[in-house]
Formats: structure tokens, C-alpha cells, sequence
């Protein structure tokens, strides 16, 4: 088990998946916000090619590998994530299937393909650089959270770049900024047409999106039923539940 953490990084489990990750309290570890995206976005079962942009410690590949048998690919910037990621794909005998890139999302078409791929999913940094209430994190959760290298409107320029004529792009953010998200996706060819809110418990305001755009597609948009995280007895939903441990 050693020889696959470094520091203070632990593996933890991926209950519904049945697979392992690699995680560190002071480097990253996944949120609920890549669970929902894995579970919203649209994947081939058999055959294809999927980016995740933004991949981080590597869950959303992972999460997506139960779901499909489709060729995956996730970027990371920051070289320690990237490994942690890659060494998570290893530990769980899956680089068959996936292949983690350290590289920038910016002008990643020109890498790994243009109009290549039929899904790109992507959870971007949610916080303007300018913005100080997590002034103070460790530099790998402030470059994953704020907008210091990454900005909304180049992931979604990126997404587009890759994406073949018709394929689909899903996103994670915050409902504050889906007018900004739906701005850039129609000016890159995204045409949105499904979105979700996520709900902390009945009676809250939402405090995630998720959207679902399809590249050249018509406008069509679908508002989807309202997902509650937690409810009334301070326990996860059904719904939630299902995502993070299984059917029972």
C-alpha cells in the first residue's frame, strides 16, 4: 500500500464504483461537485473518446469508467494532482481505458486533437482570482478553486475546440454564474439543453448547476427536477445515496 501514497495522501474508497483513489487533505481531494457531474453527463457505453477537463485527482475519470467502456482522457495543470490522478488509474488497473495529461487546458485541442471527441466534461475553477475568501488556501486548492490560470469562458472555448460536430460538453459550476456559462457556450457553438440545480435541502437556495450543451445543436433547452443533497433528518436523499454507495 506504501508505494502508492506520498506525504499525507490516503486512499479512499469509491463506494458505488468499487474503485480506490488517491487523496490528501492539504492537496486535493474531490467534492460531491464531481460525483453529480459524473452522474449528469451524457457517455457513451461502448464506444468513443471523453475529455475531463480540469481532472484534478483524477475522480471524474474514474467515476466515468464504471459507466462506459469509452476511451478517457483527463488534463491537469498542476503536475502533483496529474500524478496523483495517474497513480489512482494505475492502482485500479484502468490505463486501458484512461490516460491522464499534465497540461493546460488553454490550447489542449492542439495536443490531443481538434473536433476529435464525443464528450468533454469539465468542473472549472468556480472563483474570480480577484475574489479573497479562500485567499489563504495552499496554492494547489487556490489554482483548483479560483480563476488564477483557468477563466469560464476558456474551459468552454477548449470544450467546443475538441468536441466533434453534435458531441456533448457537461459542466459543474455555480448558479450565480449560469448566465455567464450559457453566454460562452452559445458564443463557442454549445447550444445548451439540459440543466439541473442542486439543492443543499428543501426550502435552500440551489448552490450548484450542472449543464449539458451539444455542440452545433438546435435550441431546445430542458429544465430538469430539482436535486436535494440532504433532507429533512440531515441524512443524504435516496437520490444522493445511490450516487455515493450503490444500489442497495
Amino acid at each position: 500500500m506504501e508505494q502508492w501514497l506520498k506525504d499525507d495522501e490516503r486512499l479512499d474508497y469509491l463506494l458505488a464504483e468499487e474503485l480506490r483513489i488517491i487523496q490528501s487533505p492539504s492537496v486535493f481531494s474531490f467534492s460531491l461537485d464531481a460525483v453529480l457531474l459524473s452522474r449528469f453527463a451524457y457517455v457513451p457505453l461502448k464506444r468513443g473518446r471523453i475529455v475531463d477537463l480540469c481532472t484534478g485527482n483524477g475522480a471524474i475519470p474514474l467515476f466515468l469508467s464504471a459507466r462506459t467502456q469509452a476511451e478517457i482522457i483527463g488534463i491537469e495543470l498542476q503536475e502533483r494532482l496529474a500524478d496523483m490522478a495517474n497513480r489512482s488509474v494505475l492502482y485500479n488497473q484502468l490505463d486501458g481505458q484512461i490516460t491522464i495529461k499534465q497540461a493546460d487546458v488553454k490550447g489542449i485541442a492542439a495536443q490531443i486533437g481538434s473536433e476529435k471527441f464525443d464528450v468533454v466534461t469539465c468542473n472549472p475553477p468556480y472563483f474570480p482570482a480577484h475574489e479573497a475568501s479562500d485567499k489563504n488556501l495552499k496554492e494547489h486548492l487556490a489554482i483548483a478553486r479560483h480563476e488564477i490560470h483557468l477563466t469560464l469562458e476558456e474551459a468552454v472555448c477548449s470544450a467546443s475546440e475538441l468536441l466533434k460536430q453534435g458531441g456533448k460538453v457537461a459542466f459543474v459550476h455555480r448558479p450565480g454564474r449560469l448566465l455567464d456559462i450559457v453566454t460562452a457556450m452559445r458564443a463557442n457553438r454549445l447550444e445548451p439543453k439540459r440543466i439541473r440545480f442542486v439543492y443543499p435541502k428543501e426550502g435552500k437556495e440551489a448552490n450548484t448547476l450542472l449543464i449539458e450543451g451539444i455542440k452545433d445543436g438546435k435550441p431546445d433547452l430542458k429544465i430538469f427536477p430539482p436535486l436535494y443533497v440532504y433532507g429533512e433528518n440531515g441524512e443524504y436523499t435516496e437520490e444522493v445515496k445511490e450516487m455515493l454507495y450503490g444500489k442497495e
